[in-house]
């Protein structure tokens, strides 16, 4: 998809900025700034460059600069979103948030490398995640001196970890115009509220204001797959998050994701994840920590 560009508002006297979100934008946008983001509830699907993923309560990302997102929180949550809700902190800041001679110190030489790193995501797991939690959560309500030392404690341990996993598979992703991005708004949010419904390509493109054939060669050249393995990916997300609800048989998972043929299920589910729906379950129900286990789509 083609993001939008996003100005971060800038927060005055700060030389980055940090926040709580209660909601997430539904916009699919890059902004120059990386992004620090600690999800502490909620849940739903992610997407990051050219990667789709279930996200729950405590992932901790790094993105890069200009590295396209968009979370997209689940619509089949409890009636009282109250108590339901989603709520993360979220840093933004540039690569020479302390001047550019900064990165130049031999006592910084691993930042460079860690901002390169951060061009492809990164999910941070285990014993780094625990750790860096309090020292985000302090980040949040420091002031002066104080604030600034958070992050940069909260830098080295990212640096020097290897607690993570990469997200994407490309590190540069299309800038695009506003016209451009509210098309490809308009396909997602479309394929997320309709995923369990047949979605011919016909319906598809004429919601974009195509044929099917231009639509077809639109979509390929803008995420780098075609609109079937798009809207595949969605449906094995959601089928994720019900395997790992334990709440529906496989076969009315496979009914409520949009596959009516349970063979198809099985073979598009061993596609994308590597495994079986009963392996993937089996492995969550083990470990108990979804995070932690094949990462979606990598």
């Amino acid at each position: 998809m083609k993001p939008h560009f996003h100005k971060v508002p800038s927060q005055l006297e700060s030389s980055f900025s940090i926040r709580r979100d209660s909601s997430f934008g539904s916009l699919w946008h890059y902004h120059p700034e990386l992004e620090l983001h600690y999800l502490i509830k909620g849940e739903g699907v992610r997407f990051i460059g050219d990667n789709i993923s279930n996200f729950s309560d405590g992932e901790i990302l790094l993105l890069g600069e200009n590295l396209p997102h968009k979370w997209h929180c689940r619509e089949d949550a409890p009636e009282d979103i109250s108590q339901y809700g989603v709520e993360a902190i979220v840093l933004h800041f540039s690569s020479n948030f302390m001047g550019n001679d900064m990165l130049l110190l031999p006592e910084a030489r691993l930042l460079p490398l860690l901002f390169e790193k951060a061009k492809s995501g990164m999910v941070i797991i285990n014993e780094t995640r625990d750790k860096l939690v309090p020292i985000i959560e302090a980040a949040s309500k420091a002031e002066g001196l104080d604030r600034l030392i958070a992050l940069l404690s909260i830098l080295k341990i990212l640096s020097e970890t290897k607690d993570c996993y990469q997200v994407t598979r490309e590190k540069n992703f299309y800038q695009s115009n506003k016209y451009e991005t509210e098309r490809l708004n308009i396909v997602c949010s479309y394929t997320m509220a309709n995923y369990s419904q047949p979605i011919t390509l016909e319906q598809i493109a004429a919601i974009s204001n195509l044929t099917a054939t231009s639509f077809c060669r639109y979509f390929k050249l803008m995420t780098n797959k075609t609109y079937y393995d798009f809207l595949t990916e969605i449906r094995i997300s959601h089928a994720c998050h019900f395997l790992i609800e334990d709440k529906m048989s496989i076969d009315q998972i496979a009914d409520k994701c949009g596959f009516y043929n349970i063979s198809n299920f099985y073979r598009q589910f061993k596609k994308v994840i590597g495994v079986t729906p009963l392996t993937y379950k089996r492995d969550y129900l083990k470990t108990e920590k979804f995070s932690e286990i094949l990462p979606l789509f990598e």
